[in-house]
C-alpha cells in the first residue's frame, strides 16, 4: 500500500484506490452517495482527491466495513460528526457516546412499551 505524502496536495483516483485498498468504481459510487465527497477535476476530467478527501474516504470505509453501517447510516453519522454534534473527540470516544445514547433511548422505549 503506497504511503500518503504530506506534501502532496492531490491524488489521482488510482493512487487513492491503492492507498485505501478500494476499487476506483467504489470511490466513484461513494461520490454519488456521499455529497460531501467531491474531488476536484483536472482540465482533462481526472478526479483529484485532496488530503481531506482521503480522510473522509477512510472514515466512510470504517463506517461501512468495520462498524457495518448502511450507506444511509454512514451518511447520517458523517453529517452528525461534521455538524459538531459528535465532533471534537476521538473516534472511540464518539462511538462510546453514541452507544450510551442508544442504550438510553432503548431503555426509554422499553419503559414506554410497558406503559402501553
Amino acid at each position: 500500500m503506497p504511503a500518503v505524502s504530506p506534501d502532496k496536495l492531490y491524488y489521482r483516483i488510482g493512487e487513492v484506490a491503492a492507498i485505501t485498498s478500494l476499487r476506483p468504481s467504489v470511490l466513484r459510487f461513494w461520490e454519488t452517495e456521499f455529497g460531501m465527497l467531491q474531488p476536484r477535476k483536472s482540465r482533462s476530467g481526472q478526479r483529484l482527491y485532496s488530503q481531506e478527501n482521503l480522510v473522509l474516504i477512510q472514515d466512510i470505509k470504517r463506517l461501512l466495513y468495520v462498524e457495518k453501517l448502511t450507506i444511509e447510516g454512514a451518511r447520517k453519522r458523517l453529517a452528525l460528526t461534521r455538524s459538531g454534534l459528535l465532533g471534537g473527540e476521538s473516534a472511540s470516544a464518539t462511538d462510546e457516546e453514541a452507544r450510551k445514547l442508544l442504550r438510553e433511548i432503548r431503555t426509554e422505549l422499553e419503559q414506554l412499551r410497558k406503559i402501553l
